[in-house]
């Protein structure tokens, strides 16, 4: 599906130097060109579309990830840090062969970590030796490793990620099963894992977690409720650990395309305080990313 171009007015109102955790951009194909192993095909999402979105949205900074379509070619992304370095920090795909010169070169501009995908779906395997290697490697550059999984994986991931030396990211609350309890098994074994590694959660992607849509019942103005108590909890428990992003452009959605606009409404509903807005938005991203 292709992303929402016609956005609405949004009425949530962002703190003053908001930050996007979590963003794309893809392409445009003929200048920057997708993997050939790539498991899905984005919509072009290029870096003008990209600040045109914070802008509209109140969003000064943002963080931009390395999706699995790109591989490990980089050069979108780095194209957007030489556009607004200042303002834009980056999350690569890199493989064990990568050089220190090649890592210096890209924290001059802006890299900050690498990102490890486990969802089967999206990645043939993850060779531990692999990934051991490129945390060795990124580790005297102060990076983190960004990791994105499913929450059915955890338990055949856990003692690998756990080992790590590097700190850790996780992507979209681990993936739960937002059909079930926020105080199940499941969920509660997320919360161990998290409390042992000290690791950032991104609350983020509710749009993708979600079962029942945007709204349970038409009419509602309160955004992705199955999604809700998840969030709330993992904001309750590490307060000082949370961070939030728009997942822009949605890549690889098939049941609904939201309006970026009307997802922040769902920033309202996670947060009970401008206090604890302002830490997930401003506070938390920039001690991760720009301290």
């Amino acid at each position: 599906m292709d992303w929402e171009r016609n956005r609405t007015q949004s009425k949530t109102v962002l703190p003053e130097g908001s930050i996007d955790s979590h963003c794309h951009v893809f392409g445009p194909g003929e200048v920057f060109p997708f993997a050939p192993t790539r498991k899905y095909t984005p919509c072009d999402a290029s870096k003008a579309d990209l600040f045109r979105l914070h802008q509209d949205l109140g969003i000064a900074r943002r963080v931009v990830v390395q999706a699995t379509c790109h591989g490990t070619d980089n050069a979108a992304l780095i194209d957007v840090l030489a556009s607004a370095p200042a303002s834009t920090r980056g999350v690569v795909s890199v493989s064990s062969d990568i050089t220190e010169e090649e890592l210096s070169g890209m924290h001059e501009q802006g890299v900050r970590g690498v990102r490890f995908n486990f969802v089967k779906r999206l990645v043939d395997h993850s060779p531990y030796d692999e990934l051991s290697l490129i945390a060795e490697k990124i580790k005297a550059f102060g990076w983190h490793i960004v990791i994105y999984f499913e929450a059915a994986d955890l338990p055949e991931l856990e003692g690998f990620l756990a080992g790590l030396p590097v700190p850790l990211v996780i992507d979209h609350m681990g993936r739960p099963d937002v059909s079930a309890s926020a105080a199940d098994a499941e969920f509660s074994r997320f919360i161990s894992f998290v409390d042992r590694t000290s690791a950032w959660v991104k609350v983020s992607c509710p749009e993708r977690l979600s079962q029942s849509g945007p709204f349970a019942v038409a009419g509602n103005t309160r955004i992705y409720e199955d999604v809700v108590p998840f969030a709330r909890r993992v904001i309750a428990e590490f307060p000082d650990h949370v961070l939030w992003g728009t997942d822009w452009p949605h890549p690889n959605l098939k049941t609904h395309m939201p309006d970026d606009a009307v997802l922040l409404n769902y920033l309202t509903e996670i947060t009970e305080s401008d206090a604890q807005l302002r830490r997930l938005l401003v506070d938390n991203p920039n001690a991760l990313y720009w301290a």
